[in-house]
């Protein structure tokens, strides 16, 4: 046979035997690499990069250590002492990829670019370059593909842990255009990825919108940049004390002082809590059936629900006092120390039910509008005091119910509070559409990407 193709005669499959590399049939069975363009081996376009330093001949040196991840691709990660490590570490220069050779088929690769400013990872990662005919951009385009993606999972060898060897890479088949035409179709690409970034901008743009927005409308000025530290010499009216916590003292005041120039009044969460109740200890599964929704701590993203991962308990008495109504505020109590106190409000129309690490609390219909305090939950006005009072045990952050009914409030009236509702769920709708645009045209980039270069694949 020519060209490296494989006829199919009804379950048999025939290979030249020219053409043999490896004595696996997971390999010669799998998808073909079809294309427009020439089909050849990588291997003949990269070369492997195994230059390395031993950090701990230098140990009082920094050395910058780079980290991959199937999301940035290559990332600044840490910097450590040279005799912090005792292993020789691999240099890499802009222009090279590495890739994590156990997680290479969940897209665990990147490429090193004048951004990461750090230049050394682990011998764990292969690491490697292209020569003269091959742009790192394109290939490093092509890895993110799903056509690609599989054919790397045709090719990773191993029993219990899949493994992706550069030998073995080297032996896999990609379409090669022209360096002009790679060129250009990592241009149309990189075009819509741009686009995506500037709708992402935006997205951010607008959240520092609605914070600005919200704090202008209740008459504050916030102007935390940093907490006062423990260590300095600092003093606080003893009538102001209420709780025995250096840190807490010297900078509760700093806040509540700028909270007490809003045109509101200010209050404790207290007054506008009609009742509150701590979630269930059951176990939950995947498995829905016969079951009921029970939504956890990562259920609450950017002051909402989301409900695409969701697991469930059974439907039986025991959740019967826990069934969630429409309007419950929904209070993180336990997470790390930046996503404790994430609030959403409950608006689904089915039977959910809570767990414990989450608090249901029920605002008063008649003095505040639940949606306003998910707003100030979600902004500076709050996020400064559960900074101040959430406790870190064990790397998680705490906060109690009575520490949740004493956080304080701006309370305007309540048609000052439906208006302001109303207003940021405005702008959060215009924030999520930019979100949406971006990812789909992030997706749609990367798919046209893989239809100009990839025919529909055979096996």
């Amino acid at each position: 046979m020519q060209n490296n193709t494989a006829l199919e005669y009804n379950l048999l499959s025939f290979i030249d035997y020219k053409e043999l590399s490896f004595w696996d049939v997971k390999s010669y069975l799998g998808i073909l690499t079809q294309s427009n363009f020439n089909v050849v081996k990588l291997g003949k376009y990269i070369k492997h990069q195994n230059n390395k330093i031993k950090p701990n001949d230098f140990p009082e040196q920094d050395f910058e250590i780079l980290g991959v991840n199937n999301k940035t691709g290559l990332f600044d990660a840490h910097i450590q002492k040279g005799q912090e490590i005792n292993q020789p570490y691999k240099i890499v220069e802009d222009g090279f990829l590495a890739y994590n050779p156990y997680r290479i088929n969940v897209g665990s690769i990147g490429l090193k670019l004048p951004e990461q400013k750090f230049k050394y990872i682990s011998p764990a990662y292969v690491v490697f370059s292209c020569k003269s005919d091959l742009l790192p951009e394109y290939l490093f385009a092509m890895f993110k593909t799903e056509r690609f993606n599989a054919i790397i999972n045709e090719n990773t060898t191993g029993s219990v842990r899949q493994n992706l060897s550069y030998n073995r890479l080297s032996q896999i088949d990609i379409p090669l255009p022209s360096i002009k035409e790679q060129k250009a179709l990592i241009e149309a690409y990189q075009n819509k990825l741009n686009q995506a970034k500037k709708l992402e901008q935006e997205h951010s743009d607008l959240g520092e919108q609605i914070e600005e927005y919200l704090l202008k409308k209740l008459g504050i000025e916030l102007n935390i940049i940093d907490f006062f530290p423990v260590g300095k010499l600092g003093f606080v009216d003893s009538a102001k004390i209420n709780r025995w916590d250096a840190f807490y003292c010297l900078n509760s005041v700093k806040i509540f002082e700028q909270l007490s120039k809003s045109n509101a009044n200010i209050v404790s969460l207290d007054k506008v809590i009609s009742s509150y109740q701590y979630g269930l200890s059951s176990k939950s599964t995947k498995e829905n059936n016969k079951g009921v929704p029970f939504l956890r701590m990562n259920n609450i993203q950017s002051g909402e629900l989301d409900t695409t991962k969701l697991k469930y308990v059974p439907d039986d008495k025991s959740i019967l006092n826990h069934i969630l109504d429409k309007g419950d505020l929904l209070f993180n109590r336990t997470n790390s120390k930046e996503l404790v106190g994430k609030t959403a409000v409950f608006q689904e129309n089915e039977r959910f039910t809570f767990a414990s690490y989450l608090i249901r609390v029920k605002i008063d219909p008649k003095t505040a509008n639940v949606n306003y305090i998910n707003c100030l939950f979600n902004s500076k006005i709050i996020r400064s005091q559960i900074d101040l009072i959430s406790r870190q045990v064990l790397g998680q952050a705490n906060i109690n119910s009575t520490e949740l009914r004493e956080l304080k409030i701006p309370l305007p009236s309540i048609d000052i509070q439906n208006n302001i509702a109303d207003s940021i769920q405005q702008m959060k709708d215009s924030q999520k559409n930019k979100f949406q645009q971006a990812q789909q045209l992030k997706k749609q980039a990367l798919l046209d990407f893989e239809n100009a270069i990839f025919k529909k694949p055979t096996r």
